[in-house]
């Protein structure tokens, strides 16, 4: 029989978890990918770069949704057995919220400590490789390809334009281009096509034009030379391409081992309140998942023949406040303005006190609700909301009953 339990429990609680993990996960990428999709086109770069920047992301949008993921299938769970009667009967035959609460923490310290990888090591390494992809696309390291119909400049001396592209950038029509290939020299030329090739040096590359007229001027000349070509080869000088700073610029791209370090370990140069406060907010935001078991239970029951979501609201907007809080006080401590521990620890502490309490309401106080108040109040504003729009109805429906008596009056004939 216990084991019979849990196995449903498990069931029941895994399907909204793994289904609201999935749905956010997929909200935040939606949402992001546009951004990445205009910023990538705009930079010039291939396309490939954006999935791999939004492969990076996922530890991200992970470590945020799978707190509101145990949350909501811990709390569905049990509002399920709740509604359907099936959490008195159990109880009635002698299975407590103690013993009921095995299968979610189960849950609950797997998706801890999985969480706590993400933050702790997964999340860092992933930050850093997209700040280096920005980086690469912006630098022109990736390849970047030349954007179409405005003056591109490559290096100091190369100013280039492009009226199309055609066959992935390997086609390139309507050129023009300007290189000032020594002081007091200027070499100008245009083109009705052209296309980049390799050469074996790696730090020069080779541009042929096709069809087009080439103009050198310089000083000693007494007037410019002009060329005409069917196919001209230019070789040109690629651009120095600075290396991207090292890891640990940001406490964000630190794993949670080194951001302890810098935050409590031996003395350096560097200002200690941004990793302590960086470290201990990675601790809160994990260790709260412990406690979210307790309150989604709290939350999770409703009144006796009530089918009441009110603990569903209250519950996400208390876990979405405190996450706001959790990163305010952490912009409090990595400004020094208030100690780390106290900004995040203290916000822990209250919360967990509370949720304690309303656990002990539902679990030890027969027919409590820890949100009965609030349940009696949005009753009555429900209720008076209800009869607003009846009475309305009925003056509309009374009010056209009189037109169309007044219009089956005058239809009559004398």
């Amino acid at each position: 029989m216990p084991a019979l339990i849990d196995r449903y429990l498990a069931r029941t609680i895994a399907v909204p978890l793994i289904g609201t993990l999935v749905l956010a996960s997929m909200l935040f990428v939606l949402d992001k990918m546009l951004k990445l999709f205009s910023f990538v086109i705009d930079a010039g770069g291939p396309v490939k770069v954006v999935w791999q920047m939004l492969a990076n992301l996922l530890p991200e949008y992970f470590s945020l949704g799978i707190p509101i993921g145990l949350l909501l299938g811990i709390l569905l769970a049990f509002r399920k057995l709740a509604t359907s009667s099936e959490l008195d009967a159990l109880r009635g035959s002698g299975v407590g919220y103690g013993r009921l609460l095995r299968v979610p923490y189960i849950f609950a310290i797997g998706l801890t400590l999985l969480n706590l990888a993400i933050v702790g090591y997964i999340e860092p390494w992933a930050r850093y490789r997209y700040e280096r992809l920005r980086f690469d696309l912006t630098s022109g390291a990736l390849g970047a390809a030349i954007k179409v119909g405005e003056f591109n400049r490559l290096g100091k001396r190369m100013t280039l334009r492009i009226e199309r592209s055609d066959h992935d950038g390997t086609q390139l029509k309507g050129i023009f281009l300007q290189v000032d290939d020594k002081p007091g020299s200027t070499v100008a030329a245009t083109a009705a096509e052209g296309r980049f090739l390799a050469t074996d040096d790696p730090n020069t590359i080779l541009f042929r034009l096709k069809k087009g007229r080439l103009i050198q001027q310089m000083d000693k000349f007494a007037a410019p030379r002009s060329l005409a070509f069917d196919s001209y080869d230019l070789p040109i000088s690629l651009p120095a391409i600075d290396k991207f700073r090292g890891r640990g610029k940001d406490e964000d791209e630190l794993t949670l081992i080194e951001v302890l370090k810098r935050g409590y370990g031996p003395g350096g140069p560097f200002n200690r309140d941004p990793a302590q406060a960086n470290a201990n907010y990675r601790l809160v935001e994990a260790l709260m998942m412990l406690v979210l078991p307790l309150l989604a239970v709290a939350l999770a029951v409703p009144p006796k023949r009530s089918t009441s979501s009110l603990g569903i609201f209250v519950a996400i907007v208390m876990v979405v406040t405190y996450h706001k809080i959790n990163q305010y006080g952490e912009q409090m401590g990595a400004q020094g303005r208030l100690d780390p521990l106290l900004a995040l620890w203290g916000p822990f502490l209250l919360l967990f006190s509370l949720i304690l309490w309303m656990y002990h309401v539902v679990a030890h106080r027969p027919g409590g609700q820890p949100i009965g108040a609030l349940e009696r109040f949005f009753a009555k504003i429900s209720k008076s909301v209800r009869r607003l729009f009846k009475r309305r109805f009925r003056g509309l429906n009374g009010t056209q009953a009189d037109e169309d008596e007044d219009e089956g009056t005058t239809a009559v004939p004398a």
